[in-house]
């Protein structure tokens, strides 16, 4: 089996740990060695019978170890991932719980975690280091940018685009053929039926845009 590192030790992890319990329970791949953080205090404990091995110094002298992300935060993953790309001794393979419904059509970069209960129907595009969290549905011709997080229970439908960096909020529901802008956030249980701009935090039903990242809302009103 392949030695595997999570990055993160809250909950999320937690969560990564038993997904790939489930993997192994199927088909055997993964030797789990524990947890990676950045945070100091962390390092030397153990977390659910996992240890926190220590932060990116871990990986000096290491042979190839695979690394998964256990953060959902869009904008934590891409920072980390910056990083970790100067490694040359770390790889990034792609978790899919075996219950997930994934068609040969589709296109899926490295590193994405896709939960327990998912159904990605066809021709959907998944690039890289997405986090699909438990029970979403993605439709056909969807495009999912590298670094965006779906949370629990969202439905996406058809011809969707998620540009980089969406984190699309619990029960979130998008209609088909809408664009959703670099870095925007969907609240939970909110109706996306018209296109959302970069780098703001849309709420409601239907979804409209509640705050702007700085520099966002000119665009938005072309101005």
């Amino acid at each position: 089996m392949n030695d595997i590192v999570i990055y993160g030790s809250g909950g999320f992890a937690r969560e990564i740990a038993h997904l790939i319990e489930d993997i192994n329970e199927k088909d055997p791949q993964w030797n789990l060695l524990g947890f990676i953080d950045d945070d100091v205090e962390s390092h030397g404990s153990v977390i659910n019978e996992l240890p926190v091995l220590g932060g990116i110094e871990w990986f000096n002298d290491r042979d190839l170890t695979s690394v998964v992300m256990g953060i959902g935060s869009p904008n934590a993953k891409e920072k980390i991932i910056s990083n970790l790309r100067n490694l040359s001794n770390v790889d990034f393979p792609n978790l899919i719980h075996p219950s997930v419904k994934f068609s040969r059509f589709n296109n899926i970069g490295q590193g994405n975690v896709i939960c327990e209960g998912n159904i990605l129907t066809t021709n959907i595009v998944v690039k890289d280091f997405v986090t699909i969290n438990l029970n979403c549905t993605i439709g056909h011709d969807t495009i999912i940018s590298s670094y965006c997080t779906i949370l629990p229970n969202s439905s996406i439908s058809g011809n969707v685009l998620f540009e980089e960096k969406v984190d699309f909020g619990t029960n979130a529901t998008i209609i088909q053929g809408i664009k959703v802008g670099c870095g925007t956030i969907v609240g939970a249980a909110a109706v996306v039926v018209k296109d959302l701009p970069a780098n703001c935090t849309a709420v409601g039903m239907p979804a409209k845009p509640i705050k702007f990242h700085e520099g966002s809302r000119n665009d938005f009103l072309n101005i």
